[in-house]
């Protein structure tokens, strides 16, 4: 994975490039000091840095504002998993059919859920844990303006959800997905801050919207590879022509093709575990390298 295989147990630091942002908006100022006479030029800069920052947020797999799984971690990749989320649950009407179907075809996934949704239904985000799949933070409400919060509304809602899942899953969650994946550069001090990942996707098959399942397919197969990070959702899920929820006629197939491929499920928690064990394993080992003569 590009973004984070190399640093996937480590705690996350700030980007690069809002490191430089930050050094500019000082530098501009005191530009603005020392050289008044060039506030045009200094206001060019500072409106590039803006377009810059806000292109980042509304690139969901950007890894510019700070450290995105869009991959699996390349240790994970090597053993052929795949992770398989699932998000904006739990749905009381989809979200019980869904785990039966992951339960029939021996699948562990990864659920993105919302803290009100879960405070509705405490005892399914039980249960989903229960059966061996993760519960990770997707926010406590879901707002539609997510990307435009600031730090305080941020810390509100990363840590009412951290808080609601927790209390009722009993494990915090380790990662964290934003509603529709958009974001600004206020979300990554504050997901620090919470010991958070962020964490995308590789292919997404855009089920909100699309009832056709063959058009879903289509855009979640090509190019599918291992260590890739799969996005469905159980709650907001479109309708097929028949009626019925986009993932549950789509999980069987998707399922088939997944494993005739020679891959497996894993979530993303036990991904993270995985990485982490052989980081420990190998850092003794490159210690001990380098004292060599």
């Amino acid at each position: 994975m590009k973004d984070n295989a190399n640093q996937t147990s480590r705690a996350p630091t700030m980007s690069p490039l809002l490191r430089f942002s930050l050094a500019l908006h000082v530098a501009l100022a005191l530009g603005l000091v020392l050289a008044p006479q060039a506030w045009r030029w200094l206001l060019a800069a500072f409106i590039a840095d803006h377009v810059l920052l806000t292109f980042a947020g509304l690139w969901p797999r950007s890894s510019l504002l700070g450290a995105n799984w869009t991959e699996l971690p390349r240790v994970c990749a090597i053993r052929g998993e795949i992770a398989l989320t699932i998000d904006d649950g739990p749905d009381p009407e989809v979200t019980p059919a869904v785990l039966d179907l992951l339960d029939r075809h021996g699948v562990k996934a990864t659920f993105f859920c919302i803290g009100e949704r879960a405070q509705r239904h405490p005892a399914l985000c039980r249960e989903i844990v229960a059966r061996g799949h993760a519960v990770e933070n997707h926010s406590q409400h879901h707002h539609h303006n997510f990307s435009m919060l600031g730090p305080r509304g941020y810390a509100r809602e990363l840590r009412a959800a951290q808080d609601t899942l927790t209390a009722i899953t009993g494990r915090a969650p380790r990662f964290f997905r934003a509603p529709a994946g958009l974001r600004n550069p206020f979300l990554d001090a504050q997901l620090r801050r919470l010991g958070l990942r962020l964490a995308a996707w590789t292919r997404r098959g855009y089920d909100t919207r699309t009832g056709d399942v063959d058009i879903v397919m289509q855009r979640l197969l090509p190019g599918l590879r291992p260590g890739a990070i799969l996005l469905l959702h159980d709650g907001h899920c479109a309708r097929t022509s028949a009626g019925a929820p986009v993932i549950l006629a789509l999980l069987p197939q998707l399922i088939e093709r997944v494993h005739a491929a020679g891959l497996r499920f894993i979530t993303l928690p036990d991904a993270l575990q995985t990485a982490e064990q052989t980081e420990k394993h190998i850092a003794p080992h490159s210690a001990k390298e380098s004292r060599q003569p």
